[in-house]
């Protein structure tokens, strides 16, 4: 079955993911982050700030192909980057000292997906 995306911006990033996933040798990362957003609202992924934390160290850089809700507690600096971001998660995130960053920006700082973990795929 086809889903047909309407959200202007998660078109735009599926379509940024794509190109990326065909410029680099490493880049099935994006090909897969890419298909898991393709999927419809209701089976996409969501994952909450406090599972970030178990599955990451000081200093990851972490991507979530759908939202990241604030449950839980971060208490070290990660990266993490997704589709959308509650607010609380990314008050979190940043008083923890990481960055929560969009799909686009993600790719552009992390191009080459040397060290990029994907969690909740």
């Amino acid at each position: 079955m086809v889903v047909k995306i309407r959200n202007p911006l998660l078109k735009s990033d599926i379509i940024a993911l794509k190109k990326a996933a065909k410029k680099g040798e490493k880049s099935r990362l994006w090909k897969t982050v890419a298909e898991y957003l393709e999927r419809s609202k209701s089976k996409r992924v969501v994952v909450n700030v406090g599972k970030i934390a178990k599955l990451t160290k000081p200093g990851d850089v972490v991507i979530v192909p759908g939202k990241v809700l604030g449950g839980g507690l971060i208490e070290h600096k990660v990266v993490v980057g997704g589709f959308s971001f509650s607010e609380r998660a990314r008050s979190k995130i940043t008083a923890a000292g990481g960055e929560a960053l969009p799909i686009k920006k993600f790719i552009e700082k992390y191009s080459s997906c040397k060290g990029v973990k994907l969690i909740g795929g």
